[in-house]
């Protein structure tokens, strides 16, 4: 007999590492948890909270205000170097925003994430949740009219106007989350800093780095300061360095500005000893209240602070905006030396007195200013130093260079300008925002309608073109999408996944009927869409109308940055049960990863799956999981033929799967991966189960309307 007596009923957290969770005892479950994050039952402000209305009563002016002051407000339990908490600050903001990365949108500064693991504890974070406690009295005063989002990018943007630059403007308007983003792949390392090599097919070829992947080692934003592998090597560190900046949107001039922007101002922190360091935030003691970093063995605030490690200023006036980065740089010789927590770093030969940083506590003491390999490689690169002699030789227009640099940097993932919100929106639209020019919407939705209809297109044709339009929008950053249709414009009119052949056919069909109607091709081609799903739908015997929004705009070739959309390109679509090869990860992760950045929940990515399989919208035409005798109707079929036991299911060459009737022995249907989750994951077909019953085929048609019109409108901001 086992003696329970003495064991807590209650699942703790250090159990569940041990073999308490389903994923343990079956690891290569389909894990849908990214389909179901950010629920609105964690959001303690509730449903109704609409963040920008509450935006429209904050005091902007007050705000900013409070926040310049409070960079020379040192407080005694994390004082201020110098008096001004400017370099911090701006850290933050970097640091907050620096994780964005092109390949999937995701990362950046747009949710507030900073605030929990694993960002919290990053390494390369080190004491930021010191720079967040400083600011909590002002987000504790302005309330839910400020999002933690908005002023962490904020704060970094005041702190650079307090020290003398002239910004290019500022966006509110980004919304908080409530918990981790677990849909965030940032690298497959098992401890913090790893070498990098198993990152890259090749160490010394930085484009071969794995996608979507942006920084170089787990835990840091960019790359190590130290140099590749903490290996210091200038010129290797300028790869590094141009491939990560490339990854997270910047070009080399942008890359160049924004180093030096952000080490004109501020230190790094490393005088003293790291192995004194306690754990990080999410590993610190109870009593430790949510910081981490701490040290309680020797002083370990002011000048003692160890961050990075790395210690010392950039440059001579470190909480004032100048020029004084490149006058050092290029000023001086440079060695490698070791900072006092034992950190590579580089510091100047024979430098003048007077140019060296006065100490963050006592303005009678000076030390030598440092740069770190990633530093050195801007001068060392040759692209690199001929962009540093320019900026050296033209101040005004570095600052102003960095200016749109940083705005770029701390809004690239916030979206269209039309989410901005707050008076200092600048009025020029960048190219990197993807503008579109507004469209009409005072026009006749049914005449236009009737006119697509009288083309007599395939429903399904219809439905794909739609469909392959407004996909390509991505919840993490706000790009692609239908409005702008920018579906006609290279590369995506090229794109594999878009079957071009079909996709000109089409677009040369719809082109003529926006013309004739004075309507916006993006509009037609949505509207399109509706009208095939609605004609599958009476092809099922259901009569619907799909609910349209009109007016969106067409973008033009010219306000169209065709490289930037490069990464925007589909490499497999489970809806229209495609791949355009095999890859290491499974066809089914694949399709969780897509839905999650358009935005979808589990039974709609379901609904959708099974509606456009049975309408015949499958990639190329293919019969694989088109379980249906009737192939162009909207009908439940997917889903009845999913969960009937007159099929045994075969494992085929190529990953295929075959349904073959048990009575008669022949093969009915063939189905991919993508198709079998759905069956075999518990989970998904509890959602298929509730689509199969004979008394949901109306929930069906609303349910996958639904779910239709929200892909269709995921990317309409302000109609």
């Amino acid at each position: 007999m086992t003696d329970n007596s003495g064991k807590c009923p209650v699942v703790h957290g250090a159990e569940t590492t041990t073999g308490s969770t389903n994923t343990h005892w079956w690891p290569s479950t389909l894990n849908l948890d990214i389909l179901h994050q950010h629920d609105t039952k964690t959001n303690p402000l509730g449903s109704d909270f609409n963040y920008r209305e509450e935006l429209k009563k904050l005091d902007v002016d007050a705000l900013k205000k409070d926040l310049r002051d409070l960079m020379t407000d040192s407080q005694t339990w994390w004082p201020a170097d110098w008096g001004h908490y400017g370099g911090l600050m701006i850290r933050m903001s970097w640091h907050a925003a620096g994780t964005y990365r092109i390949a999937d949108g995701r990362g950046g500064a747009g949710t507030g994430n900073q605030r929990f693991a694993p960002l919290n504890s990053w390494p390369d974070n080190v004491n930021l949740d010191k720079a967040r406690r400083i600011l909590w009295p002002i987000k504790k005063k302005y309330g839910n009219k400020v999002s933690w989002a908005d002023l962490l990018v904020l704060a970094g943007t005041i702190a650079y106007e307090s020290m003398g630059l002239k910004t290019f403007g500022f966006g509110f308007g980004r919304e908080d989350i409530w918990h981790p983003e677990i849909d965030i792949y940032w690298g497959a390392e098992k401890e913090w800093l790893a070498p990098s090599d198993s990152r890259y097919e090749n160490l010394e070829d930085p484009t071969t780095m794995d996608n979507p992947l942006a920084a170089v080692q787990m835990g840091l934003i960019y790359v190590n300061p130290e140099g590749v592998n903490g290996k210091s090597d200038p010129l290797k560190t300028a790869l590094q360095v141009r491939e990560t900046f490339a990854r997270m949107a910047m070009n080399d001039e942008e890359t160049v500005a924004l180093t030096a922007g952000g080490h004109t101002v501020g230190k790094a922190h490393g005088n003293g000893d790291a192995k004194r360091v306690g754990p990080a935030p999410e590993g610190a003691a109870l009593e430790e209240q949510g910081l981490g970093w701490m040290n309680h063995e020797t002083r370990g605030i002011g000048r003692d602070t160890v961050s990075s490690g790395i210690e010392g200023a950039w440059t001579t006036n470190p909480t004032k905006w100048d020029n004084g980065y490149f006058g050092l740089l290029l000023g001086y010789e440079w060695a490698v030396t070791k900072s006092p927590a034992g950190a590579t770093q580089w510091e100047p030969i024979n430098i003048k007195e007077e140019d060296k940083p006065v100490d963050v506590e006592d303005a009678s003491i000076r030390h030598n200013p440092i740069m770190t390999d990633a530093d050195m490689a801007m001068i060392k690169d040759p692209i690199y130093r001929e962009i540093s002699e320019r900026f050296h030789k033209d101040p005004d227009y570095f600052s102003e260079v960095f200016a749109r640099a940083w705005f770029k940097l701390t809004h690239r993932d916030l979206g269209p300008k039309v989410r901005y919100i707050g008076p200092d929106v600048p009025a020029e639209d960048l190219i990197w925002q993807d503008p579109i020019p507004a469209g009409r919407s005072d026009y006749n939705v049914d005449e236009v309608k009737a006119k697509i209809a009288a083309l007599n297109l395939p429903a399904a044709d219809l439905v794909s073109t739609a469909w392959d339009s407004a996909r390509t929008f991505r919840s993490s950053d706000k790009r692609g999408g239908a409005n702008g249709a920018r579906i006609r414009f290279a590369p995506q009119k090229d794109w594999e996944g878009n079957e071009p052949a079909r996709l000109a056919r089409v677009l040369a069909a719809l082109t003529p009927v926006a013309e004739s109607s004075g309507v916006s091709l993006a509009d037609v081609i949505v509207l399109a869409g509706n009208l095939g799903v609605e004609q599958s739908a009476k092809s099922a015997g259901f009569a619907v109308t799909v609910p349209f929004m009109p007016g969106r705009g067409d973008a033009t070739e010219e306000n169209t940055d065709a490289k930037s959309f490069e990464p925007l390109e589909p490499i497999h679509d489970g809806f229209r049960n495609w791949l355009k090869k095999d890859y290491a990860v499974n066809s089914e992760e694949l399709l969780l990863d897509r839905a999650q950045l358009m935005g979808l929940t589990a039974p709609e990515m379901t609904v959708l799956v099974g509606g456009m399989r049975v309408m015949g919208t499958n990639h190329g035409g293919s019969k694989l999981g088109v379980f249906t005798d009737t192939e162009g109707a909207l009908s439940t079929d997917y889903f009845v033929t999913l969960t009937d036991m007159k099929y045994v299911w075969e494992s085929a060459a190529d990953n295929r799967y075959n349904l073959r009737d048990r009575s008669t022995g022949e093969v009915k249907f063939t189905a991919t991966r993508i198709d079998a989750v759905f069956g075999s994951n518990s989970i998904l077909r509890s959602y298929v189960e509730v689509y199969a019953q004979d008394d949901n085929k109306q929930k069906f048609i609303s349910d996958f309307v639904s779910a239709w019109v929200k892909v269709m409108n995921a990317d309409i901001f302000s109609i």
